[in-house]
């Protein structure tokens, strides 16, 4: 009976041998995977950022060739009494923060979005600066508003504390 449950026991230990050598394999093959998509994916954030900067810069030239819209450091700047402000059809109107610059000059809903975060006690997520711009809470709504709060981390307006949590990167004047 001693023989027959050693004999058992050892080739329970091949098989959980096996399984583990197996797993290890999908976890090796997994791991390749994610390092070939790492590499895709830098490769595409490359490619939009170049045609970002390249729309962006257009945008500008065009601007300051039709001298309709004089741009400063991607901010349109104010006109006096050269006539109304035309803007640039596709041209990034969210410029970098930098010292001084009002929320002003911000597009209206962009403008909302600055401004509800700065007054907020604490972080908040899309879903829940939708509604206190006046938008209905729907996904899509949240989805284009997580965008824009995206694009204002990125040029500097908002900071993202942690994933989905947002508040102003300045104190807002304007």
């Amino acid at each position: 009976m001693w023989v027959e449950e050693a004999a058992l026991m050892g080739s329970l230990i091949e098989e959980l041998e096996a399984r583990e050598a197996a797993a290890r394999a999908r976890v090796e093959g997994l791991e390749a995977e994610i390092a070939s998509l790492a590499a895709r994916l830098e490769g595409e954030r490359e490619a939009w950022s170049r045609l970002r900067i390249t729309r962006e810069t257009l945008a500008e030239v065009i601007g300051e060739m039709s001298g309709q819209v004089p741009v400063e450091d991607g901010a349109p700047v104010a006109q006096g009494s050269q006539g109304p402000e035309v803007r640039v059809v596709g041209a990034i109107m969210v410029p970098h923060w930098r010292e001084g610059l009002s929320v002003d000059v911000l597009p209206d809903v962009y403008r909302d979005i600055v401004e509800v975060l700065a007054d907020a006690s604490k972080p908040m997520q899309a879903k829940q600066i939708v509604p206190r711009i006046g938008l209905p809470a729907v996904t899509g709504k949240i989805e284009g508003t997580r965008g824009k709060l995206k694009r204002l981390v990125e040029r500097g307006w908002l900071v993202e504390d942690r994933p989905g949590l947002f508040t102003a990167a300045h104190p807002v004047s304007g």
